[in-house]
């Protein structure tokens, strides 16, 4: 057996050509396949792990740092934060033509042999200075509502839920492109050396119905280089798999075979050139570091009873949404880039009322909690916090309709979420929706228009963060997203 040939012969194409970069006229053909490779451009060749793009923020940024509340199956705007009185005469009746305009409906109620229309059941009242009209499941954020910008008008291409949850998270409803926060963390580094730059966190229901699945890759960095991919950390003693040294292993030794490994990578970087092998070595040493930033984060024994309180009693339980948010709050102190918070059990197709009570009754105190304690801490002036699902409900009933029970389908042509802190106007409400809650009337935001405002407040021009892969410049809007100009301060 020839070792030589076998390894000769076991060479991708991606070492291949990595090899062949060291021989005199690679460059010409490096133009012909990628001119980024051959022209330095910092998009693809001007970064070491986790360093960001060269020249950016593009402008000031009003925001140093995202916390992107996603409550995951799409909370219902009818029953929450879009007012319609109107809708107590409609009671039972059938949504009409006029109104539904033969949009898609999905396969759950498209056999009902009616769409009768469901008032809310709960109770609305206006709240603060700017008057905002908030359900009586929210008296927490109503306390809070002067400090943030609601919008009833989002809408998006999707109507089920993976499309819909991976097209708000990457720009696009089949998986495969980076995650919000790989390009966020990929465009502007990392303020903290010890963490990484993107981390997420995901609690589960308060609902009894089933809640929907999460998967990794709606944290994915896609075509993005690894580094930039979200780290998840878990509830518990071991919140990051593999993180700790085994039994008989001390940090002496640690060092020592971090520093053999390195070398190995160098040599392997060096005959392959794969930048891969950098993410990796980056990758070791974080998780190095890690191993003393990651405990210190997650014990929260110093944090006083009076944030306990604040952020309610089940901020004392690891993995529950209010631990969560506490966390958020202790990671933005940190510099952490970019931080996702998934909350599940939102997809109220039955049983409403007493889903989405028991949903608010577990959210609303610690995500107000959330915004009391960055601004008493001085971090929302430059913290962008993002709050919604991935869609709205529809106003039509889905099964037997009741006085006292409902259920609602999946609803993409309109629905509410709320942004506050850096960049973002304060106790304002944007948009209006039809007496239906079914159309939008006036100030749509679409998805896109959603994460170009959101890059604004960065400092970055969505159109100008781009990532060449396979012959095409990728960005996050792809090629469409208008600033939303109405909500930024």
């Amino acid at each position: 057996m020839d070792l030589k040939r076998e390894i000769d012969l076991a060479l991708t194409r991606r070492q291949f050509f990595g090899l062949a970069s060291k021989g005199i006229g690679i460059g010409a053909l490096a133009s012909l396949l990628n001119g980024n490779v051959a022209t330095g451009s910092p998009s693809q060749t001007g970064q070491t792990p986790g360093g960001g793009v060269p020249g950016l923020p593009h402008f000031p940024p009003k925001a140093k740092r995202v916390i992107f509340l996603h409550q995951s199956g799409g909370p219902s705007q009818v029953d929450l934060f879009d007012y319609k009185p109107a809708l107590v005469r409609f009671q039972g009746s059938e949504l009409p033509a006029s109104v539904r305009m033969g949009q898609r409906i999905t396969g759950m109620t498209s056999g009902q042999a009616k769409l009768p229309v469901a008032s809310s059941i709960f109770k609305f009242s206006q709240h603060g200075q700017s008057g905002a009209w908030l359900s009586e499941l929210l008296p927490h954020i109503a306390n809070i509502v002067d400090d943030i910008a609601i919008i009833k008008t989002v809408n998006t291409d999707a109507i089920n839920h993976d499309p819909a949850i991976t097209f708000i998270q990457t720009g696009f409803q089949q998986p495969g492109r980076p995650s919000m926060g790989s390009w966020v963390t990929y465009g502007l580094g990392t303020e903290n050396q010890n963490l990484p730059a993107f981390i997420v966190l995901i609690s589960q229901a308060e609902a009894i119905n089933a809640d929907q699945p999460l998967f990794s890759r709606l944290w994915s960095s896609g075509f993005l280089p690894s580094s930039y991919q979200g780290v998840r950390f878990r509830s518990g003693s071991d919140p990051v798999l593999y993180l700790q040294d085994p039994p008989g292993i001390n940090k002496t030794s640690r060092r020592q075979m971090l520093d053999a490994v390195s070398k190995l990578n160098n040599i392997a970087g060096e005959d392959y050139g794969d930048p891969e092998v950098a993410t990796r070595i980056a990758q070791y040493e974080m998780a190095y570091r890690m191993q003393t930033s990651v405990p210190d984060l997650m014990d929260l024994s110093k944090e006083s009873d009076a944030t306990f309180e604040m952020y309610g009693p089940d901020s004392r339980k690891a993995g529950t949404y209010a631990a969560n948010c506490l966390l958020a709050r202790r990671l933005a102190e940190r510099g952490v880039r970019f931080i996702q918070l998934y909350h599940r059990g939102w997809d109220q197709h039955n049983d409403l009322p007493r889903d989405l009570a028991l949903q608010c009754n577990g959210t609303d105190q610690p995500t107000a909690a959330l915004i009391r304690d960055l601004k008493q801490r001085g971090l929302l002036d430059d913290t962008l916090v993002i709050w919604g699902g991935e869609f709205g409900r529809t106003v039509y009933c889905q099964g037997k309709l009741t006085e006292a029970n409902y259920g609602r389908d999946h609803h993409p042509r309109c629905f509410a979420m709320w942004l506050a802190g850096g960049g973002i106007k304060r106790g304002i409400t944007l948009g209006e929706t039809d007496d239906y809650s079914y159309n939008v009337v006036s100030d749509p935001v679409h998805i896109y228009d959603l994460q170009a405002t959101i890059l604004q407040c960065l400092g970055i021009d969505h159109k100008r963060l781009t990532f060449k892969f396979q012959g095409r410049h990728f960005r996050l809007t792809d090629i469409a997203g208008e600033v939303v100009t109405k909500v930024l301060a």
